[in-house]
C-alpha cells in the first residue's frame, strides 16, 4: 500500500462520528419506520371521528408511555457507560431520534382532540420535554467546538493552574513595588473571580492603576514586568470565564430538561389513571 492510502487509512480510523451520525444514522432510520408505521396505521384503522379511545388509539397510547420510560430512562443509562452495541453513543443517538418520533406519535394517539383538561396538559408537558431535547442536541453538538477553541489545548485543570502560577509570579514581582501598586496587585491575587460577576474585579482594577503608575513623572522599574504578568493574567481569566459559562449554560439546560421529564412522567401516571378509571 502507498503512503497516500495509509494517511487515508488512518484518516478514515481516527474519524470522529458523532452521536447523531452513530451506526450509519441506525436510530433516524428506526425512528422514521415507527413514524410511517404509526401514520398508516391510523389512517387505515383509526375510526371516523377519530378517537384516542379507539383501539388503535390506544395501542399508540401504550406505545408512547413505553416510549417515554424507556427515554426516561437515559439519566440512569448515563451513569453506567458500557462498550459493545449499547454504548452512551447510540444510546443518545436513540434518544434523540426516538424522541423526535414520540412527539408524532403521542399527536396521533390523541386523535388532535384537545382542550383544558389533565390529557392535554400532559401532551404540552411532552412537548415542552422534547423541544428543550432538541435544544440540548444543538448545546451538545455546538458547545463542545466553542469549549475545545477556547481552551487553546489546556484542561479546566491546567487554565486554573496558569492563573494560580501567574499570581506567584505577581507576588514575587509586587515585592520592591511602592505600597500602592503592591496593593494593587495583592488586589488582583485576592478578588479575580472566576464564576459569578467580575464588576469589581482585582485584576481589572490592578491594570487599570499599574498603567497608572507606569505613567507618571517617576515611573518604577517593575512596573513594566507587573503590568506585562496582569497582561496575561487577564487573558487568563477571560478564557477560564468563558469556559465557565459555557459549562453553566449546558447546566442550565438540564435544569430545565430534568425536572420537565420528571413532571411528564407524574403528569402520564396520572393521565393513565383518569383514562382507565375515571373515564
Amino acid at each position: 500500500m502507498s503512503a497516500g492510502g495509509q494517511t487515508r487509512g488512518r484518516a478514515k480510523t481516527i474519524r470522529h462520528v458523532g452521536f447523531l451520525r452513530h451506526g450509519g444514522f441506525r436510530w433516524l432510520f428506526v425512528a422514521l419506520v415507527l413514524c410511517f408505521g404509526a401514520v398508516w396505521g391510523y389512517q387505515r384503522f383509526e375510526p371516523d371521528p377519530p378517537s384516542g379511545g379507539s383501539w388503535y388509539g390506544y395501542g399508540l397510547g401504550t406505545v408512547a408511555a413505553l416510549m417515554i420510560l424507556w427515554l426516561a430512562y437515559l439519566g440512569v443509562r448515563k451513569r453506567s457507560i458500557t462498550p459493545g452495541t449499547w454504548t452512551l453513543k447510540g444510546w443518545v443517538s436513540a434518544h434523540v431520534y426516538l424522541g423526535m418520533a414520540l412527539a408524532l406519535i403521542a399527536t396521533l394517539h390523541t386523535a388532535f382532540q384537545f382542550g383544558w383538561n389533565l390529557h392535554t396538559l400532559f401532551y404540552g408537558l411532552m412537548l415542552l420535554v422534547i423541544a428543550s431535547g432538541l435544544v440540548g442536541v444543538i448545546l451538545y453538538v455546538a458547545m463542545p467546538r466553542v469549549l475545545s477553541a477556547n481552551r487553546a489545548e489546556l484542561t479546566e485543570r491546567q487554565m486554573l493552574e496558569q492563573i494560580e502560577a501567574l499570581d506567584q509570579q505577581l507576588h514575587e514581582a509586587a515585592l520592591p513595588l511602592s505600597s500602592e501598586a503592591a496593593a494593587a496587585v495583592r488586589g488582583s491575587i485576592r478578588n479575580s473571580p472566576i464564576g459569578g460577576l467580575h464588576g469589581r474585579c482585582g485584576t481589572a482594577r490592578a491594570v487599570s492603576i499599574i498603567e497608572r503608575l507606569r505613567r507618571g513623572p517617576v515611573p518604577d522599574a517593575g512596573l513594566d514586568a507587573v503590568a506585562g504578568l496582569l497582561n496575561k493574567k487577564s487573558g487568563a481569566l477571560a478564557r477560564a470565564r468563558r469556559h465557565a459559562r459555557i459549562k453553566a449554560v449546558l447546566q442550565a439546560w438540564l435544569y430545565i430538561h430534568v425536572p420537565a421529564t420528571f413532571a411528564v412522567l407524574a403528569a402520564m401516571v396520572a393521565h393513565i389513571v383518569a383514562v382507565f378509571f375515571y373515564a
